[in-house]
């Protein structure tokens, strides 16, 4: 039976809301009391009848792979699924496409600001408290489109010439009041003047004529509303990446004069570039990043595993108000250092292996976070993240999972296929889990058919509602649903037979139920793999 176990999952099933083990799982169930205590704590809404959960004694990265692209997630060796149409605040699992995730403003702010201190020791003024992977949302979507919108009706006179700086603002003091639509004409004589190939001195503000007696020659004639719309775009192009705007005003034959070649590339930095920028000699400080496979036969893993610990009470007592008799190395070790997942190094896979890890942020020779992650054949899925509330003005949540991703891209090198970054589950109605959607582009899994979505469009339909099916094909069904469950494997009074066999040894009708339950929410795949057990 061990080598079977090392190859398949044992699991007492139950669900979340029934805690009635038998009296010999005594332990057990206890455990599972205080495990739901801890989950309650940690995601909002939670309640103990909102989850299916189950006890994994052993599991292979594939089967947990397979179980996290159908909604499930783990807390130690307790896997649990939340009941997305009953709970108050369902939870649907999201998952980032590190391949082409591009860093936000405030993502690349929070970089800036870490290599700041680390070169120079400058800590930002006032205290950043936030949750892990939380972000500001200078940058967020709404921004955005304000941003575009301004740019739209209001050029930067920082990239005009003096001289047209002060016949603009002259003018605008002769006139007070002006209209939008003259504001825009204003704007759109500058530009002419800009790509004229007239020096800048030429330009001259005229006095307004009396009434009757001739054209305002202070305002460029009228043109063509499509005209108007092409010179703002120009404009905008001219100031996002005046490189290239250079390129094109050549082409029309503007003389290159007038715009004087970039010493350096506008190219936006990578996320790496922005991550590994090398420090001076002499920097102030040093952060190492060490990846410690999860297992006290691991000799770093177990040397830091006191430090570890005592940043743990610390983050719980400082960030979520924990009492201190509630962090004990029980409850730690149970819900960050117990995983069900075996280790795996295949040839084809990364060279660290699959299973769960600790990712060590060692500062100046001392742990300030430690992010908790686990690799599966085609993701990094992040568990949790805990770290020195000392430190919180470096935004190390957001940090840490900016490293994630990045680490992601690094796996992905060798094995293609683990191209995805797992943030957990994505809660529409509450601000501190809503975050996790600005890391794009991400995808949302549907709680029906369990196929990814994008979350672009999922979001207008939870505008609406808090339960959504994703999938916008009403005749998709769940490929993977249980079709034939008397080919689930159990395990009962030490022998492994098929359901089928099982079931005709069993008088109790509420146990097919159950069975069933966990056949439909497994999948018909796991439910072939994994070993169910049945006392």
């Amino acid at each position: 039976m061990q080598s079977l176990e090392v190859r398949i999952m044992k699991t007492k099933w139950k669900n979340a809301s029934s805690l009635d083990l038998n009296g010999e799982n005594q332990q057990d169930a206890n455990g599972l009391c205080d495990m739901i205590t801890v989950l309650k704590g940690r995601r909002p809404g939670s309640t103990p009848n909102s989850d299916s959960g189950m006890w994994a004694h052993s599991m292979t990265v594939q089967d947990y792979q397979d179980l996290i692209d159908r909604g499930w997630r783990r807390s130690g060796k307790y896997v649990y699924k939340p009941v997305m149409n009953q709970t108050c605040c369902p939870q649907y699992t999201i998952r980032c496409r590190p391949l082409q995730f591009q860093p936000s403003k405030s993502h690349k702010k929070v970089l800036k600001k870490m290599l700041k201190f680390l070169a120079q020791g400058e800590v930002p003024k006032g205290s950043c408290e936030d949750e892990p992977m939380d972000s500001t949302m200078d940058d967020a979507v709404a921004g955005d489109f304000a941003l575009i919108n301004k740019l739209d009706i209001q050029c930067d006179l920082k990239t005009l010439s003096d001289d047209v700086k002060e016949s603009l603002e002259s003018e605008g003091k002769n006139s007070k009041k002006e209209e939008p639509q003259e504001l825009l004409q204003s704007q759109d004589f500058v530009g002419e003047k800009l790509g004229s190939g007239e020096p800048s001195h030429s330009v001259k503000v005229h006095t307004v004529p009396k009434p009757g007696k001739g054209a305002d020659l202070s305002k460029p004639p009228c043109r063509k509303a499509k005209e108007i719309r092409k010179e703002r775009k120009r404009l905008k192009l001219m100031q996002q990446n005046p490189a290239g705007e250079l390129e094109g005003f050549q082409a029309q034959g503007h003389p290159s004069s007038l715009f004087p070649p970039k010493a350096k590339s506008n190219q936006p930095k990578s996320l790496e570039d922005l991550i590994f920028e090398s420090l001076p000699e002499n920097a102030s400080h040093k952060l190492e990043v060490r990846l410690v496979p999860v297992s006290f036969e691991d000799p770093e893993f177990k040397s830091s595993f006191s430090q570890s610990f005592s940043l743990y009470v610390k983050y719980q007592v400082a960030i979520h108000q924990d009492p201190p008799d509630e962090c004990g190395k029980t409850e730690f070790t149970r819900f960050l250092c117990s995983s069900p997942l075996e280790a795996e190094t295949p040839p084809n896979g990364p060279d660290c292996g699959y299973g769960s890890f600790h990712q060590q942020y060692w500062l100046d020779g001392k742990i300030i976070a430690v992010g908790v992650i686990d690799i599966l054949p085609n993701c990094v899925s992040s568990v949790y993240l805990y770290y020195d509330p000392d430190y919180s003005f470096l935004s190390l949540g957001v940090y840490s999972a900016l490293r994630e991703i990045a680490f992601t891209r690094q796996l992905h090198e060798k094995t293609s296929q683990l191209s995805y970054y797992y943030m957990g589950f994505y809660i529409h109605s509450c601000p501190k889990m809503k975050y996790k959607g600005q890391y794009r582009p991400s995808d949302l899994l549907c709680p029906e058919t369990y196929v990814w979505v994008p979350i672009e469009q999922c979001l207008p339909s939870l505008e609406n509602s808090k339960y959504c099916r994703f999938n916008q094909d009403p005749e998709a069904v769940d490929e993977d649903r249980s079709t034939e469950p008397d080919r689930l494997q159990v395990f009962h009074k030490r022998a492994i037979m098929p359901y089928g066999v099982y079931k005709k040894q069993q008088k109790d009708p509420s146990e097919e139920a159950a069975v069933l339950q966990y056949a439909s929410l497994v999948g018909q795949k796991c439910s072939e793999r994994m070993l169910l057990f049945r006392n």
